[in-house]
């Protein structure tokens, strides 16, 4: 048996070992996180103790490591409170550097970091005999962002977001892909194609840095930015990047805790008619 915990980070949700005496293999993780097959995620992280706060890994539902996902350590810090490890700040290490969070309380918390150190770059990418025009940036992951200004209601997130997120551009690594809309300077719309979940989530941390980076950029938007996820969340961008830090705030809590017995590592194989893909989302 497996002591685990599950959270949630304005819908993004994860399982989460404390202090597990080995790392779980791929295989493992992946089955853990199939919905309806077993307990289901979006991914996992493993959280160690540390002085000050603790170390983070973050493994995708693919079952394969990830340097940052920022909700994912938004709830990492909020585990480390629970625990008692650490009262009102956290300093977290993570495959993308060291960040700082703070408990706002307990359903809620922020993480400063540094930001990007290259801005977005425009990229314009071919599907289909359809040029795409967006912005590539690399926060901790990589990201492509487009800008949607019609409505995200209707935005092709599923069908096109694969598409861009294995363009060869991208090579091997691949990248998530954003729909962003700027009703107002104030605010930003965002929804996410995420790889190694391989399909929508409800929510994407990096994703939200990215856009905001973007809206900046191209100076629709100002901070403080509040922003609204596909899990009806609100987020919010604080901070000043051409200083060289910001900080993503919002929804974080532990939902559950308990064990994860042999059953949930049972993951049959996918019937012929779906692909590949569909495993780590099914």
């Amino acid at each position: 048996m497996t002591r685990f915990y599950k959270l949630s980070g304005s819908g993004n949700d994860f399982l989460a070992l404390a202090e597990p005496w080995e790392t779980p293999p791929p295989e493992r993780i992946r089955a853990w996180c199939r919905r309806g097959v077993s307990l289901g995620a979006d991914g996992l992280f493993i959280l160690r103790r540390a002085e000050g706060g603790g170390t983070m890994d973050y493994f995708n539902a693919d079952g394969l490591p990830a340097d940052l996902c920022l909700n994912g350590t938004r709830c990492a810090a909020q585990l480390a409170f629970h625990l008692g490890w650490v009262e009102e700040r956290a300093h977290l290490r993570t495959g993308a550097g060291s960040v700082t969070a703070r408990r706002l309380d307990g359903s809620r918390t922020a993480v400063e970091l540094p930001a990007p150190v290259e801005p977005p770059q425009p990229l314009t990418v071919d599907i289909g005999g359809t040029s795409r025009a967006g912005w590539r940036i690399l926060v901790g992951v990589p990201h492509f962002v487009l800008l949607w200004p019609d409505g995200l209601e209707t935005a092709p997130v599923r069908e096109l977001g694969r598409q861009l997120r294995y363009h060869p551009v991208f090579g091997l690594p691949g990248t998530n892909v954003d729909f962003v809309r700027f009703p107002a300077r104030e605010r930003m719309e965002i929804r996410t194609y995420e790889r190694g979940v391989e399909d929508e989530t409800l929510s994407c941390g990096t994703g939200v840095l990215a856009g905001a980076a973007v809206g900046l950029v191209l100076a629709k938007v100002r901070l403080p930015l509040r922003v609204e996820t596909q899990g009806g969340f609100e987020l919010l961008v604080a901070g000043d990047p051409e200083a060289g830090s910001w900080s993503l705030a919002g929804d974080a809590r532990v939902v559950a805790e308990g064990e994860l017995l042999p059953g949930a590592e049972v993951s049959p194989p996918l019937p012929a008619w779906k692909g590949s893909a569909d495993l780590v989302k099914t």
